[in-house]
């Protein structure tokens, strides 16, 4: 209802070239799933086990237009095909395995990031110029340009290992049975800090300031004047008049940076050993697993072209004004 059929068409394109992307990376990388299995096996590649693999995964190396027709072909059947790395997992098994964990991850950070950035942004704008001010945002500008694998392997050293507060790897005490009970999920959440504060400071520091810079245009509306002029107290005017307006850019944002928010997620999971996506990811490179490497790739492209999408939606429902304009 508020996105237009051009809008729409926009998010098919980049879908179906994302679909023959997801298709030719892997294959651009050398040797073949075939190839690092047969690796693997070292003195027990005898020629029978090298043919049992060949039969089983000759698939791979059969010539590329019938590889991308199977692969179109499992896309409409919803069939991702089977593991070649964790086999005989299927790749649907493999990746619904990973992504209740990097989707734990991810949302607990954005969510953490999402209050804590606004709020600083928020409250740098009412207090622009002042001490406060001077010192967030720049130090914002800062945690944006960190590249997340130095945030990663300085959160790992000096909290992990050197002052030994959190485990430094994996998403829960081996020792636990999962289960739902509050030793298991107090042992998720634990496992789960270093992780996420890696993955805050760049959210955090994109958040404040877009907030920022948006809380500062729309102090200058005459809503908030009047808001002003009734005696209000100023976190009424700041949070219920200029944040709840200003948040528009930041919902925006935040489909922009789900790219970036993978990203970084994936040299987190490789740092922390933590077992979604980008772990899932890093190992089926290693091993040439072709199948998981398209259908991860494939996971995420859906993933942030549907936020892209439900933030558009959300977007016109936020903003009445969008009701008489096409998205």
């Amino acid at each position: 209802m508020y996105i237009s059929s051009r809008r729409l068409g926009v998010y098919a394109v980049a879908l179906g070239f994302a679909i023959v992307m997801n298709f030719t990376v892997p294959r651009l990388m050398p040797g073949s799933p075939v190839d690092a299995m047969i690796a693997q096996l070292g003195p027990r590649a005898t020629p029978a086990a090298v043919e049992a693999i060949k039969a089983r995964f000759g698939a791979v190396e059969a010539p590329l237009a019938a590889q991308f027709l199977d692969y179109l072909k499992g896309l409409a059947t919803l069939d991702l095909g089977v593991s070649v790395k964790y086999y005989p997992q299927t790749v649907t098994e493999v990746l619904a395995r990973s992504t209740l964990w990097t989707l734990f991850l991810v949302v607990t950070a954005i969510t953490f990031s999402l209050v804590v950035g606004t709020l600083l942004g928020a409250i740098a704008a009412w207090r622009r110029g002042g001490r406060f001010d001077t010192v967030v945002s720049p130090f914002s500008v800062v945690m944006i340009a960190v590249p997340p694998v130095i945030i990663a392997l300085t959160t790992l050293f000096v909290f992990g290992v050197a002052l030994r507060w959190f485990p430094v790897g994996y998403a829960y005490d081996p020792s636990l049975d999962p289960g739902l009970n509050f030793t298991f999920a107090g042992s998720v959440f634990y496992h789960a800090i270093l992780p996420v504060l890696t993955l805050s400071p760049y959210l955090i520091g994109e958040f404040q300031t877009t907030m920022r810079s948006s809380m500062i245009s729309v102090l200058g509306e005459d809503y908030v004047t009047m808001g002003r002029a009734k005696g209000l107290t100023a976190a009424t005017v700041m949070l219920g008049y200029g944040a709840r307006n200003a948040m528009l850019p930041v919902l925006t944002n935040l489909a922009l940076m789900l790219g970036a928010v993978f990203g970084g997620s994936i040299v987190t999971e490789i740092v922390f050993n933590y077992p979604g996506l980008g772990l899932t990811l890093f190992t089926a490179s290693v091993a040439r697993d072709y199948p998981v490497i398209q259908g991860q790739l494939l996971l995420m492209t859906l993933a942030t072209l549907g936020a892209n999408l439900l933030v558009d939606i959300i977007y016109g429902v936020i903003d009445p004004r969008l009701k008489d304009g096409s998205a």
